[in-house]
């Protein structure tokens, strides 16, 4: 029998305003005692939503409309809150998406754990029972007695998995528990996962649009899209005989930087609106091998290979790879972006950065604490190249973007824009030289005023450095919509942030940085956000702004495999000291640095066997968590 098994499930948004969402529809399959189930798809397929129904977590407007949930044998469909408040973190724990929010931000970490406890009548000494669970994430004791904000992102995010893991639940639902976090602690989070769950014994089900690592860690892949579960396949078999085209546009999106050749694909087009009824299948619309009968029947989800697939053609072939290889024929280049040869420009360096430190000092009472965020960092931008700098979290790559773009000032060292220095500029001549270099944020969910529309959003530059009337920046701003791909622009001038897509606002994020016509772009990290099969088109896109514009680029990241597909040349910093530079193929591929051979130890390889490599970096225990 199995452990969790959910049959027919469906899950609706009714909201007052809007037209109701079938967000999951007519979902079945079941997870075993022990066993690590991988559910991969992009953002808005329904994933977190089916998680949350699983552990009866929804809230208005959401609700089950179809289905059932049975765990342990036991229907919990509609099991009232008091027995669900006996299962949750007993036998059913979850760990949330984002460990910033999941933890109280205003009691230390052993009171947190003392809740838990109490919450279930478990007796236990809490300094001992938690000091040993924080033992066994990897963590000192010594963290118990500190607030969330005195620690890092990838130690809360362990402090959260020790938290679901406190009560020795059998099923742990993981929604996307490393989102944000940097390829080594990533890397040592989900080995001493995995290193616990052999231990312990619990089952899986690993919520993630991380392709690398879900493929690497699962026993058994399952695929989701616009509600519908369209494969479900051994890890193995999903490596090298996935059978849905949706599945192969996911894998196609993945590459190992190591490799000789890296290409990576994006899908073209959208997922369905889900508030609409659609006839045939829900992907044939985006699909190479779509045939006309695709747009009229709705296929079921059949036997296949060793498991399950959703596709009239594979149906028809019994299974034959013949349909995905002509899938793969029928692509078009122009969705395919593959990394060039790297190849220094020879220009004339537009801003030089020489020998840059910069020191934090802290006082709490009559202590004073410093902190070398970056200590005697050079180099040069030049037009139409990029340069990447790639570290963890906490190695100084943002406090690099905040000194060229003015907001700190260097403790050492100096910044020259064309040869005119800039690191003591103020107010109107900062200003100045921020038209020349701008800024592409993070988080293009944050990074636009939700509140404002996106012809508001480009038009400010406009008029604030260019000197544009309304008029004018409004067609400027129709015109730089045309340029990052958002066409007709007249669709997206008057939209609000929420009305777009994450690959959609992130491309709103680009074009402002280049409403005031800049020379210098630096980009922090820019497609950590984004679905992988999106991150293909923004990368393509920031390599022809690059090359068409003679911009120069700086590219922060942890992802090697963006820096291997964009960068000219990487730089690799750690603890704020750079390591490593070169041009890309030589640092990627002939690391010297311990350090850079460990960043590139820590990226997943879906299919590889051998012991999982747990490389715990100084970075995360050391400056920043200081």
């Amino acid at each position: 029998m199995a452990l969790l098994e959910v049959r027919d499930l469906s899950v609706t948004y009714s909201p007052r305003d809007a037209d109701t969402v079938r967000a999951v529809d007519g979902v079945s399959f079941e997870v075993h005692d022990g066993e690590f189930v991988g559910l991969l798809g992009e953002s808005g397929c329904g994933k977190s939503t089916l998680g949350n129904a699983v552990l009866r977590l929804l809230d208005k407007p959401a609700a089950i409309t179809g289905g059932t949930i049975t765990f342990d044998g036991k229907d919990i469909t509609s099991t009232s809150e008091d027995d669900l408040r006996s299962l949750r973190w007993v036998d059913l724990s979850t760990v949330f998406q984002s460990s910033m929010n999941s933890l109280n931000p205003v009691i230390t970490i052993r009171s947190q754990f003392a809740d838990t406890f109490e919450a279930h009548d478990n007796d236990v000494d809490v300094d001992d029972r938690a000091g040993e669970l924080l033992e066994m994430v990897s963590l000192d004791r010594s963290v118990l007695g500190r607030f969330p904000h005195e620690l890092s992102g990838g130690m809360k995010q362990r402090v959260a998995l020790a938290l679901a893991l406190a009560l020795e639940p059998r099923f742990v639902l993981l929604d996307e528990p490393t989102t944000g976090l940097d390829v080594v602690v990533q890397r040592d989070i989900l080995d001493r996962l995995r290193v616990l769950q052999a231990r312990l014994g619990f089952a899986v089900l690993f919520i993630s649009h991380d392709l690398g690592t879900v493929m690497e860690l699962a026993d058994r892949v399952m695929v989701m899209y616009a509600g519908e579960l369209v494969e479900d396949q051994p890890a193995a078999e999903m490596v090298t005989r996935h059978l849905h085209p949706y599945s192969a546009g996911l894998l196609g999106s993945y590459a190992d930087p190591r490799d000789e050749i890296v290409e990576v694909e994006f899908i073209p087009g959208r997922p369905p609106d889900l508030s609409q009824s659609h006839a045939g299948c829900l992907f044939q619309p985006r699909c190479p091998v779509a045939v006309d009968r695709c747009r009229t029947v709705h296929p079921d989800l059949l036997p296949a290979g060793r498991g399950q697939v959703r596709c009239l053609l594979v149906e028809e072939s019994v299974g034959d790879r013949a349909v995905l290889d002509k899938a793969a024929a029928l692509r078009h280049r122009d969705q395919v972006f593959a990394a060039g040869p790297s190849a220094l420009a020879d220009a004339d360096p537009v801003l030089v950065v020489e020998g840059i430190s910069k020191i934090y000092r802290t006082r709490r009472g009559l202590t004073t604490t410093v902190t070398t965020a970056v200590d005697d960092v050079s180099f040069a931008l030049r037009p139409g190249q990029v340069t990447a700098l790639v570290g963890q979290s906490g190695s100084g790559k943002t406090t690099i973007a905040r000194m060229l773009t003015g907001v700190e000032r260097p403790t050492a060292g100096s910044i020259r824009f064309k040869d005119a220095p800039v690191d003591h500029l103020r107010r109107r001549a900062l200003r100045k030289y921020r038209r020349h270099v701008q800024l592409v944020f993070q988080d293009p969910f944050s990074a636009l005023n939700p509140t404002r529309t996106v012809a508001y959003a480009l038009s400010r530059p406009l008029r604030n450095h260019l000197g544009l009337s309304g008029a004018e920046a409004r067609a400027r701003a129709g015109e730089l919509l045309e340029t990052v791909g958002l066409s007709p622009a007249a669709q997206y001038l008057d939209k609000l942030p929420h009305q777009l897509s994450g690959g959609q606002r992130q491309r709103v994020v680009i074009a402002r940085a280049l409403a005031p016509e800049p020379e210098v772009v630096i980009a922090d990290e820019p497609i950590s956000m984004l679905d992988v099969s999106i991150r293909a088109e923004i990368i393509a896109l920031l390599d022809a702004l690059v090359r068409d514009r003679g911009i120069a680029m700086l590219y922060i990241t942890h992802d090697l495999l963006s820096a291997r597909l964009l960068a000219d040349e990487v730089m690799v910093l750690n603890e704020g000291v750079m390591v490593e530079r070169g041009p890309t193929l030589q640092v990627i591929g002939e690391a010297k640095d311990p350090y850079t051979r460990k960043l590139l130890a820590a990226i997943p390889r879906p299919g590889a066997s051998g012991t999982p490599v747990v490389a715990r970096g100084d970075t995360e225990m050391g400056a920043e968590s200081a």
